[in-house]
């Protein structure tokens, strides 16, 4: 049920992008019960130009490494699981490519079951 959209300077090396979406996923999977297969990304690197962000806004020190990432998904999931989420997927894009914590910009849009359509012109999840 996630659609996850992924925002990068480009420049970074071959396969990070891919290894960065894998990341977002497993993340997911493991805090917010996301179902297997239920993988759908869309990872666009952009210039200076058509990526902006304010690199000191709430004091947190951003350079031209920040990865912007916007979850949507079902509404309902509680505080807890959100919050257990921003800090397992910064934490493990720390560890695994290197990606500073201050960089990992998250934000999630949550919206009703009906309003996804996953193929064949239907409302796989409406009542």
């Amino acid at each position: 049920m996630p659609l996850v959209r992924i925002s990068l300077m480009k420049g970074t090396k071959k396969g990070f992008a891919k290894q960065l979406g894998e990341i977002v996923y497993r993340s997911m999977a493991d805090t917010i019960n996301v179902p297997p297969k239920d993988h759908f990304q869309i990872i666009t690197e952009h210039d200076q130009d058509s990526l902006i962000y304010d690199p000191e806004y709430l004091d947190i020190a951003r350079t031209d490494g920040v990865i912007i990432i916007q979850i949507t998904l079902n509404e309902g999931r509680t505080v807890e699981l959100k919050k257990n989420l921003y800090r397992t997927l910064a934490q493990r894009l720390h560890q695994e490519l290197g990606v500073r914590l201050e960089d990992v910009f998250i934000s999630l849009v949550e919206v009703k079951k009906e309003n996804w359509s996953f193929g064949n012109g239907l409302a796989q999840y409406a009542p």
